[in-house]
């Protein structure tokens, strides 16, 4: 894709995300504030309700202690007088104290006076309350509060008949009730601002619950009665103008931000189409130009003092210089190739020598251990000794088992030096490999991947073998005969090897474990086989995964490693048609390098 449409994209992505940036944000942060606002709104509202009916529950007890501490009534109470029922219990007379119920009760609890009418009409009322002959004991407990009726809920007040001077012994009790009519819940409503109703569902418990409508926010919140156990749930409902009024303003501010950003969007590819992408065309076409043909006397010829500018002045400055770079470049490529080449080959002439030091050590130590010299001393007193002694019979004794320990030191000696025989013959094979690929091809053999394994140990240190424990997986003798490099393909085992003991060691482990399996991937272009060694050694950095196969980079330190391992494996994988990669899941938990080879075909025209 061109540069212009990636920039038209780049910009419309940016304009896009910020627009739904700008959605999430109303949905989630600015319409959520809204009904955050008209929750509490709706709280408060509630809590006026309950402010409401504070006041009138305590305008009713007013009411009640007004009359409880009156002279007549204290007086009725003792000589229980007719006249003042007839003359203070009638509508006429109560109707000032807006109450539907009135009890005077004794001490013993008894109702003597009961009044019950309805307020509106001033007919009498069919009150349960109003019928008993003694007073419930929740409100001889209680001077005020909540209480269920046959007629509904009704707000109670009691006070103790006191002389009039609101003192002395009281000789009563004094209870006013007032029904929560529609009516009267209106009128709380109105004093609280509110639209107020009293629902008939269950309790709710003592915290306001808010329910969001399509238009209405409705708050329920439960009340207790005199027992303390909730009683009636009131709902206050809320016009959800706030919510309304905010979508109004988002969608105006949506629809302004959305011409905003197109406007923007022309007028930022208006300009840069104008300054950058048109000089940048241009300069693209030069050097496609350049690059498809010989001529290398074009130039560019930009005039300005902007950046475009100064790079294209540099680009005509670094065309001038080309041709002489190119035949510099040709020159040095071939003498880098010669060095690239030497240090693989000194790279694996290394790790093949260390084996076969150790060979020549043990070697020598084993004759240097022989009893050769004790067998020469044992010869010189034997010629010594006359006729057939004791002491003749001993030596000869001893020259017999001094031969057969010899015997022994000779045949682990020939066993050390045909080890070092193949080892040398490997390394010869190694040089006629590396020192030839240009004049010739690989030489592809047929092996079985678990010889071509011990093989692979043959040449590589005690040190590292000793540091490892093999764990072969049936998979390799299950993809049995394969036709590759086996040369080269036994040099990078010896590499991967050596550097799983490397990565053990570095884990500050003694010992561990590395896993081999293969496997055979069927792909259009024919089979390939995939190699997978996998130690449980310090593990790769994710930023290394790919540095590793680098010239020069290595975690290792610098004394005892140059980084060129791994990158001669890439090289030649690569030159075989493969691929390697390495995979890991972080330092400590070891690694797993991947080797992808394509199989060759044998003489029958088969892939093996």
């Amino acid at each position: 894709m061109r540069i212009r449409p990636k920039v038209v994209l780049a910009l419309a992505a940016l304009i896009a995300v910020l627009v739904a940036v700008e959605i999430i944000v109303q949905e989630l942060v600015i319409l959520p504030s809204f009904a955050e606002l008209e929750h509490s709104d709706a709280q408060t509202s509630m809590r006026r309700i309950g402010y409401a009916l504070d006041r009138s529950l305590d305008g009713l007890a007013v009411n009640a202690a007004d009359w409880s501490d009156w002279g007549e009534l204290f007086q009725f109470m003792q000589n229980r007088n007719r006249s003042f029922v007839d003359t203070y219990t009638t509508p006429v007379a109560m109707a000032p104290l807006k109450v539907n119920m009135l009890l005077l009760v004794d001490l013993s609890g008894k109702i003597i006076v009961s009044y019950a009418r309805d307020l509106e009409s001033g007919a009498p009322l069919d009150l349960d309350l109003a019928e008993r002959s003694t007073l419930p004991e929740l409100i001889s407990q209680r001077s005020s509060g909540l209480m269920r009726t046959n007629q509904g809920i009704m707000m109670i007040a009691a006070a103790p008949v006191l002389d009039g001077s609101g003192s002395g012994r009281s000789v009563g009790k004094v209870v006013m009730g007032r029904l929560l009519t529609p009516a009267q819940l209106r009128q709380i409503g109105t004093q609280a601002q509110a639209s107020l109703a009293m629902v008939d569902t269950r309790p709710l418990g003592p915290q306001a619950q808010v329910v969001e409508t399509g238009d209405i926010t409705q708050v329920y919140q439960t009340f207790p009665g005199l027992d303390g156990k909730p009683l009636m749930t009131l709902r206050v409902e809320i016009p959800r103008e706030i919510t309304a009024r905010g979508k109004r303003a988002v969608r105006y501010a949506s629809a302004y931000l959305v011409i905003a950003a197109i406007v923007t969007l022309i007028l930022l590819l208006a300009i840069l189409n104008r300054v950058v992408l048109s000089p940048i065309a241009r300069m693209t076409r030069h050097a496609i130009a350049v690059g498809e043909g010989t001529d290398l006397t074009a130039r560019l010829n930009f005039t300005g003092a902007d950046e475009l500018t100064a790079l294209a002045c540099e680009f005509d400055r670094m065309m001038e210089r080309v041709a002489e770079s190119r035949r510099q470049l040709v020159d040095q490529s071939f003498q880098s190739g010669v060095g690239e080449l030497a240090k693989g080959v000194l790279h694996n002439l290394g790790n093949a020598m260390t084996p076969l030091s150790v060979c020549l050590s043990t070697l020598a130590d084993r004759l240097r251990a022989g009893p050769l010299p004790d067998l020469e001393v044992a010869v010189a007193a034997l010629a010594a000794e006359k006729g057939d002694s004791a002491r003749r019979a001993d030596l000869e004794e001893f020259l017999r088992l001094g031969c057969r320990e010899m015997a022994s030191t000779l045949d682990g000696a020939q066993a050390d030096v045909a080890l070092m025989q193949r080892q040398a013959q490997l390394m010869q094979a190694t040089l006629a490999e590396q020192m030839n690929p240009a004049r010739r091809g690989h030489v592809v053999e047929s092996v079985r991947l678990p010889e071509l394994i011990a093989q692979s140990l043959e040449i590589v240190p005690d040190a590292c073998r000793q540091r490892l424990i093999l764990d072969e997986d049936d998979s390799l003798k299950k993809v049995g005969v394969v036709r590759v490099a086996r040369t080269l393909l036994r040099l990078i085992l010896q590499n991967l090897i050596i550097n799983a003991a490397d990565a053990i060691r570095d884990a500050g482990r003694d010992k561990g474990t590395l896993r081999l399996a293969a496997e055979i991937l069927r792909q259009e272009d024919g089979e390939q086989l995939h190699l997978r060694c996998e130690d449980n050694g310090v593990g790769i950095a994710q930023d290394h995964l790919q540095r590793v196969f680098e010239k020069g980079f290595s975690t290792k330190s610098p004394a005892t490693n140059q980084g060129i391992g791994l990158h001669w494996c890439a090289n030649v994988i690569a030159s075989l048609g493969g691929r390697i990669w390495a995979a890991s899941d972080g330092p400590g938990c070891g690694a797993s390098l991947h080797v992808v080879l394509p199989l060759a075909i044998s003489e029958s025209g088969s892939v093996t």
